[in-house]
Formats: C-alpha cells, sequence, structure tokens
C-alpha cells in the first residue's frame, strides 16, 4: 500500500484551509485517511502551520511519501530536516548529539527568519496606518480651509452692500419734487 502525507480540503469555498494527513495513495481527496498530523491554514500571514512533529516524522522513517505542497510545508517546519539528519545517523556520518546540535541551530535560524518577518510585517502595518491617518488629517485641515475661506468671503459680501449704499439726507418729500 502506498502511503501519503497530503492535503484534505475544509472550510468554505474562498477561505480554505487544510489538514495534512497520512492516506492511502488511492483513497479520494477528502476521503478516507490513517492519521491526521496537524491543520495547516493558508489565510493568515504568514500562513498558520501546526503539525504533531514527532508523528510526522516517523511517518517519514517509515517510508510514507509526502505531495508536493505537504513537503514544501514539512520543509518549513523542519520535519525533512530532522529527516535528513536522522538518514546521516543511519549510515555512520553523524551521531545523535551532532544531530541534535545541528537541527537546534537551524531551527532558532528559522525562528528568527519568521520573527523577523512578523515584526516587519507589523511596523509595516502601523506605518500604513499612520500614513493614512495623516493623509485624511491634511485632507480634513485642506478642506476646513476652503470652508473658512468660504465663509469670509460670503461675510464680507453682506457686509459690503450695506456699507455702498446710497445715503439720502432727507427723505424725498412732494414739496421737493414740486
Amino acid at each position: 500500500m502506498a502511503v501519503k502525507i497530503r492535503l484534505q480540503r475544509h472550510g468554505k469555498k474562498d477561505s480554505a484551509f487544510f489538514h495534512v494527513v497520512v492516506a492511502d495513495g488511492r483513497a479520494p481527496r477528502d476521503g478516507k485517511f490513517i492519521e491526521k498530523l496537524g491543520v495547516y491554514d493558508p489565510n493568515s500571514n504568514p500562513a498558520t502551520i501546526d503539525i504533531n512533529f514527532d508523528s510526522t516524522l516517523d511517518w517519514l522513517m517509515k517510508g510514507a511519501q509526502p505531495t508536493d505542497t505537504c513537503r514544501a510545508i514539512l520543509s518549513y517546519k523542519g520535519v525533512m530536516m530532522k529527516k535528513h539528519l536522522l538518514e546521516g545517523v543511519k549510515k555512520g556520518a553523524l551521531t545523535e548529539a551532532q544531530v541534535e546540535q545541528k537541527f537546534s541551530k537551524w531551527l532558532s535560524e528559522k525562528e528568527g527568519k519568521v520573527v523577523s518577518k512578523k515584526d516587519k510585517l507589523k511596523s509595516e502595518g502601523t506605518k500604513k496606518i499612520a500614513d493614512k491617518f495623516k493623509a485624511e488629517t491634511a485632507l480634513k485641515e485642506s478642506k476646513a480651509a476652503k470652508i473658512a475661506a468660504k465663509n469670509s468671503a460670503a461675510a464680507e459680501k453682506v457686509e459690503t452692500p450695506v456699507n455702498d449704499a446710497p445715503v439720502t439726507d432727507a427723505p424725498a418729500t412732494d414739496e421737493t419734487t414740486a
């Protein structure tokens, strides 16, 4: 029986998430599976991946073949790296202590990259919000200035006709016209 590690689709039409499962290669995509290994949610940035590391490594060591997408996910989480190092132990190239040292070094570098990406995304988002706020404030101030200028011009026009009206000394009477 060909055992595969693959994704099983769940979720709504435009917001899918996936279960990482071990299944018989002949079973349908969303059908029967042997074991659920974790969850993959590509909707978040960076993608959320929650995998049972030991169980996944165990299945890989037994010969389960990951699909291309699952291979990328497992590489991202370090399962493929650990498998590679453990294969070196089988061949006698490395010791268990060396494997743990190399893997912990790789894992700490990977975590640093992920944390820096999250910080970068957060700072870019904060900067974008601040820039948008500044633009809105400038637009609001320019509109307020235009309204103030328009209101002051209208006030001057209202006062001007009262001052420029012809002034008559005396009311017109019949005697002056006759």
